[in-house]
This record gives structure tokens, C-alpha cells and sequence, in this order.
């Protein structure tokens, strides 16, 4: 019997486990409304908040499913499925898959099939890898913090450096994966520009966001400016692609 990254079984397990977050969603939503009835907060107040809540949802609900669907080709559904709705991270899991395939001589986003074998060692790289932050919070969060604290008290500016520098060493570990083929360009290859384009095209899509509510004081466009720079990111691999050959 030959595996199917699609098979049936796959999405009646996914399903069974994305129903129980789900349930506990309710759950604390239930607990959350009848705790705020109790300190009084009006009905209607709370109705508003959950509906404003859910609407705010959407937008960055939708670089979510561009996620799914992107992983989908390789992984089929229910993989992606489930680990973007549970304990997943949009720019963690494809640049997890790709590394899993890519240990295996796989070039993401050209296999026509997965083995058995093939998807489970994906799935286990992609599971495996993110649940370091589970663990590791609890160890190791408090001292970090304390530690931001202690220096803010001391010194609030070379706090904020900390913090910066800190942010700036997380993005310069996905810099480091979009930049990792320009070297190609020196073999006769323009493969490997077509990433940093892409980004380039993603960062202006975002800075011109960001100008719109600065100057324009478009407030409402923070909250679709991350899954508006994916799609149009996206969308622009097509031509850059076409022309980059």
C-alpha cells in the first residue's frame, strides 16, 4: 500500500487534535465572559470586544492559510493543518520542512511524493525543534527576565539596546536563510536572487504600511499588513521568477 501525505486517517487525527484546542478555546471563552459578568462588565461590551476580537482574527488568520497552502504541495493537508493551528510558527515551519528535505537530498517544493519513512522524519523535524520554546520558557524565561529588569533599572538605554540587539539577531537567522544561495549567482545561477527579491518586494509592501499609518494615521492597516506583504511577497516570486529565469 503505497503512503499518501493526503490519507484520510491523517485528517481524521489532525482533526481530532485541532477540535480539542478548539474546544479549549470555548472553554475559555465561556469562563472568560462569565468572569466578566461577574465584575461587572456590561453585556454588551464584552459582546463587541469578542466580535472586534474575531474580525482583528481574520487578517492574520490569512498568512496562516498562504502557510498551509504553501507546505501543502510537499506535506499534503493535514500536517500543515495541524501544525499551524496548534504550536506552530508561519516562518518557522517551511525553513524546518526545507531543512528536513534538504538533509535528505529533497529540494523543497519540487517532490512528487513522500514516503512513509520521508514524512514522518519531516514531521519529527518540525515537531521536535519547535517544542524547545516549551521547555525552555520555563526554564530559563525568569532569569532572562529578571536579568532585562535589573538592567533596565540600571541603565534604560543600554536596555533597550539589549532588546533590540536580541530582536536583530532573530531576523538576521532568517537573513541568513534567504541569503543563503546568492553565491549561485557566481556559477551562472540567478536561482538564488529570487528569495531576496521576494523580500525586498515583502519589505516595501511593509514600509509603505507603515507610512500609511504614520502619516496617513490608517490605523487599521497594522492589522492587515502582514498578511498583505506575504501575498503580494508571494505573488511577485511569479515575475521575479519569469525574469530572473
Amino acid at each position: 500500500m503505497d503512503f499518501n501525505v493526503n490519507s484520510p486517517i491523517l485528517f481524521v487525527l489532525s482533526g481530532i487534535i485541532v477540535v480539542a484546542v478548539l474546544a479549549q478555546s470555548v472553554f475559555f471563552l465561556a469562563k472568560a465572559w462569565k468572569r466578566g459578568r461577574e465584575i461587572g462588565i456590561a453585556k454588551d461590551k464584552l459582546k463587541k470586544t469578542a466580535i472586534t476580537a474575531a474580525i482583528f482574527t481574520i487578517a492574520p488568520a490569512v498568512a496562516i492559510v498562504i502557510g498551509v497552502i504553501t507546505l501543502s504541495k510537499d506535506l499534503g493537508v493535514p500536517l500543515p493543518w495541524l501544525r499551524l493551528s496548534v504550536l506552530g510558527s508561519l516562518s518557522y515551519e517551511t525553513i524546518a520542512a526545507t531543512n528536513a528535505e534538504n538533509a535528505m537530498g529533497l529540494t523543497f517544493g519540487s517532490v512528487a511524493s513522500l514516503t512513509a519513512t520521508q514524512y514522518v522524519t519531516i514531521a519529527t523535524v518540525m515537531t521536535i525543534s519547535i517544542l524547545v520554546g516549551v521547555w525552555l520558557t520555563p526554564l530559563v524565561a525568569k532569569k532572562v527576565l529578571g536579568g532585562m529588569i535589573n538592567l533596565e533599572k540600571r541603565d534604560r538605554k543600554w536596555s533597550e539596546v539589549f532588546s533590540s540587539a536580541m530582536f536583530i539577531g532573530m531576523i538576521a537567522a532568517f537573513l541568513g536563510f534567504i541569503f543563503c544561495d546568492v553565491s549561485s549567482v557566481f556559477k551562472g545561477s540567478t536561482a538564488g536572487l529570487i528569495p531576496v527579491c521576494v523580500m525586498f518586494v515583502s519589505a516595501l509592501v511593509m514600509v509603505l504600511a507603515g507610512l500609511a499609518v504614520k502619516k496617513l494615521k490608517y490605523h487599521w492597516i497594522s492589522d492587515y499588513a502582514l498578511p498583505v506583504s506575504l501575498v503580494l511577497g508571494m505573488a511577485s516570486a511569479i515575475p521575479i521568477t519569469a525574469w530572473l529565469g
